[in-house]
């Protein structure tokens, strides 16, 4: 398998599988996830989280990745981050994350971002990392901004019939 399970001084990475679902279904639920998430309405149904995982673990060779954030000590399931739109032949991908309330102001994020972009670098052979990141979204704003990345332009994504505007980060590595 090319994506492994990936870790941390406090953190394991772990692929996700149809074992998550319940998390998942949890996780983009939650309205505190999806305050900032303008591209698919929260779960209402446990359906939504198996689209997911589906998705993410569509055989390999593919353009996308997910890991389940845990924390090592407890083996709680905080978040998700990984990898989108992966361009193999340009050397380009699309980051995400989200991490559950009860967990920020942490580091976790910065911890585990610090990892997948390593394994970004050295294994998939990636050269720049970009984050579209809504304009009030402070905080993910701080958080791509204190790894590196930098404003390199702006978009509108449309939902529900509304425009909202989203800065684009990107970090050469």
């Amino acid at each position: 398998m090319f994506f492994k399970e990936l870790e941390t001084d406090r953190l394991i990475l772990k692929n996700i599988g149809m074992e998550d679902r319940d998390f998942i279904f949890s996780v983009f639920s939650n309205d505190d996830v999806n305050k900032y998430l303008f591209d698919a309405e929260p779960l209402t149904d446990i359906s939504g989280a198996d689209e997911i995982i589906n998705f993410y673990l569509e055989q390999e060779p593919r353009n996308q990745h997910r890991w389940i954030i845990t924390r090592k000590t407890d083996n709680v399931k905080m978040g998700t981050c990984g990898f989108h739109c992966w361009d193999k032949n340009n050397g380009k991908t699309d980051v995400g994350y989200d991490l559950i309330k009860d967990f920020w102001g942490n580091g976790y994020m910065e911890e585990a971002l610090k990892q997948i972009m390593d394994f970004a670098h050295k294994i998939m052979k990636i050269k720049e990392i970009n984050a579209c990141i809504y304009v009030e979204n402070l905080k993910s704003i701080r958080l791509v901004e204190k790894l590196g990345f930098k404003l390199n332009g702006s978009k509108t994504e449309t939902f529900r019939g509304k425009a909202y505007l989203h800065d684009v980060y990107t970090l050469f590595i």
